[in-house]
């Protein structure tokens, strides 16, 4: 009978030390995993930043060409009525004003943030990066030429540092 009644006692389940086991290596996968997918994060904010700026740039020319195309000054300020993509595009020395050249670039909320930057930024990788109240400065910035015969600046501040 004695026997009878142990069976009934006994458990199923884990012991102590594995779960320990278990806890333990799950901890050593994190450790070594965590870094790398936040580098990678990075990796992926510098790599859209850069798309973008790719994109501002051929913006910028093109809508450039198509200004001296169509007989206008290459200094022109103002709105000719050149649309493209479906943007009535506004020069500022030739070269499209800020407002026209992140519609022109494509960059667009969700994708990119567009608001609330500090000038002369006009896009962020996202609202973690902006470069506002202490946060990662992931930013592209656009400048219109300051004066006739110029070119628009360019900068970009993604990095992995600061993209992190």
């Amino acid at each position: 009978m004695v026997v009878a009644a142990n069976k009934h006692l006994r458990q199923n389940g884990f012991t102590l030390i594995e779960l320990v086991v278990v806890i333990t290596i799950l901890g050593i996968l994190a450790a070594i995993a965590l870094p790398k997918y936040a580098a990678l994060q990075a990796d992926a904010r510098v790599a859209k930043m850069n798309g973008a700026m790719g994109s501002v740039k051929s913006a910028a020319a093109m809508a450039h060409g198509m200004l001296v195309a169509r007989g206008y000054s290459a200094s022109y300020t103002g709105t000719p009525g050149i649309v493209i993509e479906g943007v009535n595009v506004v020069y500022a020395n030739g070269y499209p004003d800020v407002t026209s050249i992140v519609a022109l670039a494509g960059l667009a909320a969700p994708d990119y943030v567009l608001t609330g930057l500090t000038a002369p930024a006009i896009a962020a990788a996202d609202s973690g990066h902006t470069g506002t109240g202490g946060t990662g400065d992931c930013t592209i910035s656009y400048t219109v030429p300051a004066a006739a015969n110029s070119q628009p600046t360019y900068a970009i501040g993604a990095t992995l540092a600061t993209c992190q």
